[in-house]
């Protein structure tokens, strides 16, 4: 046996984990599954070696095995990619891979080495056009993602923990990464896979372990489980799927022409309506991401006008602050990073754009008007909370979400951009936030959601846009779309991009 986990205790201010035992084998793949919150990303801290627990024990191929810290783990061959990037930003590709055993001759860093080794370290995952001398602060959040599984994979490895590893991978990134476990596998080492995608598990897994409110509810064969059936368990009632779709399309709500923004946005032209669902689907680096936050102001435009309503004079979008100011919000894919205060409270995060509005005459904070606002909105989108005073760091990943809607909602926004909105985020959550960008829509709201999810873009929009290489090359009407469809549109730029290279 690899791992063997015997009746762990872990509590903050309330239990996370009540007598988890948990057994891997070497050569295995096991997925961990359950809802946000349920203790998934606990568990796979202790054993990483960054939390300790209250109590239980736990062994390493026969012998005790209590890491003190990430170090100690590391020594023990056990190393964690965590859902929470921990890349350096300012620091280049080769440097964040190599960080703790940087190639030296005569006391001075090689380059040269460092970067080749990076170079064949970025291939494992698919990255070997990257420049190893790439600051890791100009990639996407998904290629950040795809650099730390390299480093990862270059080092001794007994036990890989992946914390939701494919949130913001392609179709195709994935299966680099899921080769890249066959290998480690062939090797002998175990993976302990925690993924809220469950169609991928029967794929990759061997065996599924769920958790719920901190205790290990049952093991399975991954191919004698069912979805239907490993859902009912992580939420401990039957769910449903269905999204309603009662809504017409209204007036125009955005017209965006001829966009040029950086390089990943060259020719995008589109229109949304009141009441519509806009979705953009394309790969990664086709310019999803970017679109949106040329259109918000986050990123300057270098051409093309955007229309807002009725107008017909080009609206004036210079920052973000221009864009709230006339009715748009964006929910960023990086909620961690970009869209929360994780320190600050609950309360502090809903009603952080509202500010101006709820300070008196001398500029103070009126905070009984504060804290009804943010209890009307955090009791509007069901966010689970302690109180509104826990840190917004403390809340399960789908709640972290709904406090960030919850912000904008507070604005009465009219056009609503949405990039990756249900990234590693549970089944139940999920579909919660489907459910609520459905009642926006049918309230009159124009919703332009972009994700790299063609099953979540195809449940949820009414038409869907496909960008290729920072071009609009399609629109697809409801009906009237397949995924190989759109996959092809997803795929033509680059392919003329072949042919002219």
């Amino acid at each position: 046996m690899l791992l063997v986990v015997d009746n762990l205790h872990k509590a903050y201010a309330a239990p996370v984990l009540t007598g988890v035992s948990l057994e891997m084998r070497a050569g295995e793949v096991h997925a961990l599954v359950g809802e946000n919150g349920a203790g998934k990303s606990t568990l796979a801290k202790i054993i990483a070696g960054l939390v300790a627990p209250d109590a239980g024990e736990m062994q390493l191929r026969g012998q005790r095995f209590a890491p003190t810290n990430k170090a100690a783990a590391e020594a023990g061959g056990v190393r964690l990619v965590l859902q929470e990037l921990n890349l350096i930003p300012t620091l280049s590709l080769a440097e964040n891979i190599f960080l703790d055993q940087m190639p030296r001759r005569f006391g001075v860093v090689n380059y040269g080495q460092l970067y080749a080794d990076a170079q064949r370290a970025l291939a494992l995952v698919g990255l070997e056009s990257l420049d190893p001398a790439t600051p890791a602060g100009a990639l996407g959040i998904g290629q950040r993602q795809l650099v730390e599984i390299a480093a990862s994979l270059v080092r001794r490895t007994e036990l890989l923990i992946l914390d939701e590893p494919t949130a913001a991978l392609t179709a195709t990134e994935t299966e680099l990464l899921f080769a890249q476990i066959r290998r480690l596998r062939v090797q002998g080492a175990g993976i302990l896979y925690i993924s809220h995608r469950l169609e991928e598990l029967r794929r990759i897994a061997d065996r599924i372990s769920v958790l719920r409110d901190g205790q290990m509810i049952a093991t399975h064969q991954a191919d004698a489980v069912t979805i239907p059936e490993l859902v009912r368990q992580m939420v401990g009632r039957d769910i449903g799927t269905a999204v309603t779709r009662e809504r017409e399309a209204g007036d125009l709500a955005l017209r965006v022409t001829g966009l040029k923004a950086g390089a990943l946005v060259r020719d995008v032209s589109f229109a949304a309506r009141r009441g519509e669902i806009l979705g953009l689907a394309g790969l990664m680096g086709s310019g999803r991401t970017e679109t949106l936050r040329a259109i918000f102001g986050a990123d300057r435009c270098e051409a093309g006008e955007i229309y807002l309503h009725d107008s017909d004079r080009p609206a004036r979008i210079d920052s973000p602050r221009d864009a709230v100011r006339q009715g748009m919000a964006f929910v960023t894919e990086d909620r961690r990073t970009q869209g929360l205060l994780l320190p600050q409270s609950l309360r502090a995060n809903v009603t952080l754009a509202r500010l101006r509005t709820l300070a008196g005459r001398f500029g103070v904070i009126d905070r009984q008007r504060e804290r009804a606002t943010a209890e009307q909105f955090i009791r509007q989108l069901a966010v689970r909370c302690a109180s509104m005073e826990q840190p917004a760091a403390e809340l399960s990943g789908g709640n972290q979400q709904k406090a960030i809607i919850a912000r904008w909602l507070c604005c009465a926004p009219e056009i609503l951009l949405f990039d990756e909105p249900t990234r590693g985020i549970d089944v139940g959550a999920k579909l919660e936030i489907w459910r609520l960008l459905n009642e926006l829509a049918a309230q009159g709201r124009c919703i332009i959601v972009a994700s790299s999810e063609l099953e979540e873009l195809m449940a949820l929009c009414d038409r869907i846009a496909v960008l290729s290489v920072g071009r609009l090359v399609a629109t697809f009407e409801r009906g009237a779309w397949s995924q190989d469809e759109i996959l092809r549109a997803a795929l033509s730029e680059h392919a003329t991009a072949r042919k002219n290279a």
